[in-house]
């Protein structure tokens, strides 16, 4: 049986599984995972554009912006460590639920189309009548 894995070169190289003439790195041997968000214009949502692996926060924001701020437009960039970005999972979309009552919180609560589509009847009634 040989070693599988998610690097293709790794798998190529078809390791046996029994050999052991390879540790395992320490932990922290490798350089932290960096995401990057970028800012196309002024006033723009920020985007997320890649990941990279980077010693430290400065070399991460520095390969960051020659990574991804020379190939498209960029006026800002943001590195945060993959470690520290929460998430909400799936399991917990409950929280986003809102009671059905507050429809007028919503754009779909104001039926402008509707209302306009009767103002028009109206208008005809009143021009034909």
């Amino acid at each position: 049986m040989i070693i599988k894995s998610l690097d293709p070169r790794v798998t190529r190289l078809e390791i046996p599984a029994e050999d052991q003439s390879f540790e395992p790195l320490a932990p922290m041997d490798q350089h932290e995972t960096y995401e990057v968000f970028h800012q196309e214009k002024r006033g723009g949502q920020p985007v997320h554009v890649g990941s990279l692996h980077a010693p430290n926060t400065e070399l991460a924001l520095v390969m960051a912006k020659e990574q991804y701020g020379r190939r498209s437009r960029t006026v800002a960039i943001w590195v945060v460590p993959t470690s520290e970005i929460m998430t909400i999972s799936v399991e917990d979309a409950d929280i986003f639920e809102t009671t059905p009552e507050k429809d007028y919180r919503e754009a779909k609560g104001y039926r402008v189309g509707t209302k306009l589509k009767a103002w028009k009847k109206q208008q005809e009634g009143a021009t034909n009548g």
